[in-house]
């Protein structure tokens, strides 16, 4: 429910045309907020379990709104996340059909290789949407796994091409040190996801 909530900040931000981290720095000054930072909410214990806790309420006459809101919401940020990326491209004067995108991640969390009900596969099918030609790169995910479980392809080494759009997806500490000025074409954008890129990158959520 913190997460849906800071993710709606984010989308009505997003409108307001404010930086969701610079309000969420400035309200850390105070001495009790609780900071919770935007972005997807993949995995089982957040994302599916409310959805039990949810069924059970409603089988005993209750229909729990905040929950389910709250699912809702953290559930379109997949699509939200994708038109940005689209948006900053035709900003940029790039062609979206056949463009070629990096996802950084495909794990739910960063620095372990669970890919268990992970959202950036719905950003990934998003692009996919828009016909961009996409490159996943995660040193942490086991390929086989990521196939089988989603019929996606990925790649353990970083490939040695530029990108029309590099996303950011995933804050595996590999990386926070990337050159992302050589990864992406000269009218190429960096979207960080994940917001800890700072002026690496072109957009954030």
């Amino acid at each position: 429910v913190n997460i849906s909530f800071v993710n709606e900040l984010a989308l009505i931000f997003d409108r307001v045309g404010i930086d969701t981290n610079d309000v969420l720095e400035a309200a850390g000054t105070k001495f009790n907020f609780l900071k919770y930072k935007p972005g997807l909410v993949g995995g089982h214990c957040i994302s599916v379990d409310p959805y039990y806790l949810a069924h059970k309420a409603t089988q005993l006459g209750y229909h729990p709104q905040v929950i389910l809101s709250g699912r809702r919401v953290n559930d379109m940020m997949a699509q939200f996340i994708a038109g940005k990326v689209v948006k900053l491209m035709i900003h940029k004067g790039q062609s979206i059909k056949g463009a070629k995108a990096l996802i950084l991640g495909v794990t739910f969390k960063e620095n372990c290789p669970d890919v268990r009900n992970t959202k950036v596969v719905d950003v990934v099918k998003a692009l996919q949407d828009f016909e961009t030609e996409i490159t996943i790169y995660d040193p942490w995910a086991n390929p086989e796994e990521v196939k089988h479980e989603y019929g996606l392809e990925t790649i353990c080494e970083l490939p040695n091409q530029q990108y029309d759009a590099v996303v950011l997806a995933v804050s595996h500490n590999e990386f926070k040190a990337l050159d992302f000025n050589k990864l992406k074409k000269d009218i190429g954008i960096v979207f960080d996801v994940k917001g800890v890129l700072n002026e690496k990158a072109d957009a954030r959520l």
